[in-house]
């Protein structure tokens, strides 16, 4: 019986683009053998609506000069895309526009896609059509943020030595367990991984992310000063400066102390809001006890300019204190560590012990001073004595999975044998392709 023939070498396109389409924004950029945070772009994942009826799309968000009562439209909800009308709008405007941020040419370029873990099939189906069908990218594979991430060189961000060695041994071989907690904009999810595969039942959601304490931060401050429903844009600018976790539960009481009554005037910072006519951001100063008498007429006489002051107090802990105490506002809901410890209880224990050694934050909420210092000290007192526990935050959390994607996907050899061509895609189909990007976990 004569031979086959070898089938020929596969190819792909020479480019690869890298898209972690997060709920707030989407870090996307070309993969290369070295990249660099200065390779990737975050572009406002939205359609923004202000209230001179101007429209913008993904990065026009930056032309925008007056963010007050602006309406925001996300095409991502609790983590999934579910309106891809609103997030080709945005993809258009990014990738394809005349002022795009990211130029691409879709039929020379593979594409490296995120998604939310546990995706329904109705979901990943539509993102398969609309890459292949709408915008004809050359090949295209379908990943989680946490295995792209988990591609970075993580034992860097832990300066400290290893755990002692009465710490269970990890597995042998050269795997690296590996513990991933991604609190972006809609959610926190843990992962924990082993040699770049997710423990798929032991991954674990906590329904607490920036959106809400965004929303939380602009109830309060409505509550003891005056409405900020309407200011989304400026309530998460706020957030992004201010915000902090106290170091531990006994800090947290002693912040709170501090604050109450304004019995500390230092704990307390002015916000000076801005008036989108001469400045369009926020500034932050030390709280000037005499500013409520002021802010209706600092600059001028009754008809000169005016200066709206807002004092930040004990909101700049209490709301960030959500991640770790979600009963504080009637959710039930276990705290992060708890939640730490539950994904890992079904997890053999020389794994959970490599976790718990690699414990990685990325994420939005990760930027926030204290996040590292409070996670590690509570964990600190719920694992079994002698475990050691390191807690790691990246350069930059927010860009990290993008990295770690850049510098997996950089490697073409390795990049062929998971991509889908398009010829592919239309030779067997959506359920064929669903099929194809299911077996990832372990």
């Amino acid at each position: 019986m004569p031979r086959r023939a070898a089938p020929p070498p596969r190819t792909i396109a020479p480019k690869t683009l890298v898209v972690d389409n997060g709920g707030y924004t989407i870090k996307a950029g070309y993969a290369s053998a070295s990249p660099s945070l200065q390779d990737c772009q975050i572009i406002p994942n939205c359609i923004a609506r202000s209230r001179e009826k101007k429209t913008y799309v993904g990065s026009r968000l930056h032309d925008a000069e007056d963010y007050g009562e602006m309406q925001f439209r996300r095409p991502v909800e609790k983590g999934f895309v579910v309106n891809w009308e609103s997030e080709r709008a945005v993809w258009e405007e990014s990738f394809f526009g005349a002022r795009a941020d990211v130029p691409v040419d879709p039929h020379e370029t593979n594409l490296i896609l995120t998604e939310a873990s546990n995706c329904p099939q109705a979901l990943q189906t539509n993102c398969d059509q609309i890459v292949f069908e709408e915008f004809e990218f050359a090949a295209y594979h379908r990943t989680l943020a946490s295995i792209l991430a988990s591609h970075n060189d993580i034992q860097s961000l832990f300066p400290s030595p290893s755990p002692s060695p009465s710490t269970p041994s990890p597995p042998p071989s050269g795997t690296q367990p590996l513990l991933l907690i991604d609190s972006g904009y809609s959610h926190t999810l843990l992962t924990p991984l082993l040699t770049h595969a997710p423990l798929q039942s032991s991954c674990r959601r906590l329904d607490i992310g920036g959106k809400l304490l965004t929303n939380l931060l602009k109830e309060s401050l409505s509550i003891r000063n005056f409405s900020m429903i309407d200011e989304l844009h400026l309530v998460n600018a706020i957030k992004e400066c201010l915000c902090h976790l106290a170091v531990s539960p006994a800090d947290f009481s002693t912040q709170l102390d501090r604050n109450w009554k304004a019995a500390d005037p230092t704990a307390i910072v002015d916000v000076v809001l801005p008036d989108y006519s001469t400045r369009s951001e926020i500034v932050c100063r030390e709280h000037d006890p005499s500013a409520s008498a002021k802010r209706r007429n600092l600059l001028g006489g009754p008809a000169g300019p005016r200066e709206y002051v807002l004092p930040i107090g004990n909101e700049k802990f209490a709301v960030p204190e959500l991640l770790f105490r979600p009963t504080d506002i009637g959710l039930q809901e276990a705290g992060l560590p708890d939640v730490a410890m539950r994904c890992l209880e079904n997890v053999p224990q020389a794994i959970a012990a490599g976790c718990l050694a690699n414990v990685v934050v990325m994420g939005g909420n990760a930027k926030m001073a204290g996040f590292a210092e409070r996670l590690s000290g509570e964990l600190r007192m719920l694992v079994p004595e002698g475990w050691g526990v390191r807690v790691g935050v990246p350069e930059d959390p927010v860009k990290f999975a993008w990295m770690g994607g850049a510098r997996w996907a950089g490697d073409g050899e390795g990049l062929k044998d998971v991509v889908v061509t398009r010829e592919e895609y239309l030779e067997n189909g959506a359920g064929w392709l669903l099929r194809k990007f299911s077996n990832r976990g372990a």
